[in-house]
């Protein structure tokens, strides 16, 4: 059912609740401190909530609790000293005290790609609820956020009844999240819904109380947070279908642009004229290099994996050419950089020795430092491999681009990145690079070639200022 909240008193279907703990509201605890639990733990605080982040990373707990947020979210930061300093959040390596502080626990820890497959990785999400599980003395609450494959919640139901006594009646409930890198605070205090996956009238209460700070937030600002609360498996799938469902759409935009580039079509004025049918919508018609990040590569191969054990492989099939297109735009990035600089493709692709080549971002969108399964990462490696002698620069993931690709040169400008170049290859659409002088950036140059793997840049204006250009998907 979907329940519009309309004011702050509590939905006529839900009763109010006392937590547990006897406190006058949930205690909540994130187990899971990286990505998704600093910045529901920061946030959660920041709403008024008592709040215990845990994880068993001692160096991580150590900066979050010194005030240093381990991640660059826009606004997080100063969220998280100053909720530290109002005595409502602190971090722990304690497990049994993250279990007795706690009226409600959010799992929060990775789901990764399983080495041996496409299926998610859930031995932390396994290892976090058992350790917690052991812990417990009293009822609470456990809820899962991680992104799982369905039947996870029913799973982690039976753990739980293996590792505490039946008399405290913990229970299990799943509440997925819907965070966008680079706007993650305004996603937990403002989201655009809450869905909750329950089965009994305790844990929808209980996690009702646990959003009731979120609600209340909307309503002195006169919005409506849609609550749709439904049963575990559709809980657990809302998140990987969303996914699957963005995931498909930059694809398709992208497989046009294949199209466009056979036939001459542009596809900016394409996907600008097929946004404005209100049944297609604008977002995600960027066509460009594709997706990135720790949530739709992995969670799309996830859904497929599940899908095939469930006997439903066929209904997900098309997952399959939504990732082949994805991973394709990478390879056609070589190719245009091939041309711009008069290089003949082999059966191993481009030979790019004795060129230097100048790549623009790191990280896999902007406002993030997050470099994971990047594909602006993974093609300045590409380059190299063929031979480019690389040169990077990132406003803010250069730190953990240089762990992943060592064998890369990284700068501390945009002007070094570019100083000496044959070609400029723009792969993450910073604001820094879509504002960059062309004219400037000419003068710096060896070459005046731009690759603009994410057609952020003006064309006119970089041609008019000498440059030889190269859209993804334009003419």
């Amino acid at each position: 059912m979907t329940i519009p909240y309309p004011n702050i008193q509590p939905a006529p279907t839900i009763s109010p609740v006392t937590p547990p703990s006897g406190a006058p509201r949930p205690r909540v605890t994130f187990l899971g401190t990286g990505y998704l639990g600093a910045t529901y733990a920061i946030c959660y605080a920041e709403l008024g909530y008592e709040v215990l982040g845990f994880d068993v990373d001692a160096d991580k707990i150590a900066k979050l609790n010194a005030g240093e947020v381990p991640i660059h979210e826009p606004g997080l930061d100063e969220l998280l000293r100053r909720n530290l300093a109002a005595g409502r959040l602190r971090f722990s390596t304690d497990i049994a005290e993250t279990a007795d502080f706690g009226d409600v626990h959010f799992i929060c820890v990775g789901t990764p790609q399983r080495a041996d497959g496409m299926g998610a990785d859930l031995s932390y999400v396994e290892a976090s609820v058992t350790a917690l599980a052991q812990q417990l003395t009293r009822k609470a609450l456990i809820v899962g956020k991680s992104t799982v494959p369905v039947g996870t919640a029913e799973w982690v139901e039976q753990l739980v009844g293996k590792h505490t006594p039946t008399d405290l009646g913990v229970e299990v409930a799943w509440s997925p999240e819907f965070l966008q890198e680079g706007f993650a605070v305004d996603d937990v205090l403002r989201p655009n819904r809450i869905v909750v996956g329950v089965k009994s009238e305790w844990a929808n209460a209980m996690l009702y109380a646990a959003h009731k700070g979120v609600f209340d937030l909307a309503a002195t600002e006169d919005r409506e947070v849609p609550l749709v609360v439904t049963d575990f498996a559709t809980a657990e799938l809302v998140k990987v279908a969303a996914n699957a469902f963005l995931a498909t759409k930059i694809s398709f935009i992208n497989a046009m642009a294949e199209v466009c580039e056979a036939s001459g079509g542009d596809v900016t004025q394409l996907a600008r004229a097929i946004g404005y049918d209100p049944r297609i919508g604008n977002r995600f018609l960027q066509a460009g290099l594709g997706f990135g990040g720790a949530c739709l590569p992995k969670d799309i191969r996830a859904f497929q994996a599940r899908a095939q054990e469930l006997g439903a492989g066929e209904a997900l099939r098309f997952l399959h050419e939504v990732d082949l297109i994805n991973l394709r735009r990478r390879t056609r990035v070589l190719q245009l950089a091939a041309d711009l600089l008069g290089r003949r493709s082999g059966p191993a692709g481009p030979d790019f020795s004795g060129t230097r080549i100048a790549v623009l971002g790191a990280t896999f969108k902007p406002n993030t430092d997050d470099v994971r399964d990047a594909p602006a990462l993974a093609v300045a490696a590409l380059l190299a491999k063929a031979g480019a002698d690389v040169h990077v620069y990132d406003p803010q993931g250069t730190e953990n681009a240089r762990r992943v690709a060592p064998e890369l040169v990284f700068e501390d400008s945009v002007n070094d990145a570019v100083s000496g170049a044959d070609l400029v290859c723009v792969l993450t659409e910073w604001a820094d690079f879509r504002n960059a002088d062309p004219v400037a950036l000419g003068e710096l140059a060896a070459g005046r070639k731009v690759v603009d793997g994410r057609n952020c840049l003006d064309a006119a204006l970089w041609t008019q200022a000498g440059w030889e250009y190269r859209g993804m998907g334009r003419p």
